[in-house]
């Protein structure tokens, strides 16, 4: 298995975990977790690597996804 792999398999557990997280934390179902999720900058930001933002704990990026882009959140409230 070569690094680009590991580093895919690493993401997409990530992506899981932050996904499960919104959920919990914020009562909604597991496709509004993902709408929020994937339409957000963040989730951009870890897909390209930027900063390596990817490299950071679930629950913080949840904290970080819902300090940056509150609009998310009022969106799927409605």
């Amino acid at each position: 298995m070569d690094d680009n792999a590991l580093e895919n398999i690493y993401q997409e557990r990530l992506e899981e975990r932050l996904i499960e997280e919104l959920t919990k934390k914020h009562g909604i179902d597991f496709k509004r977790a993902m709408n929020i999720y994937y339409n957000s900058k963040l989730s951009n930001k870890i897909h390209e690597g930027t900063y390596g933002v990817q490299y950071l704990d679930y629950k913080v990026l949840v904290d970080v996804l819902e300090k940056t882009e509150p609009e998310l959140f009022l969106q799927e409230k409605s």
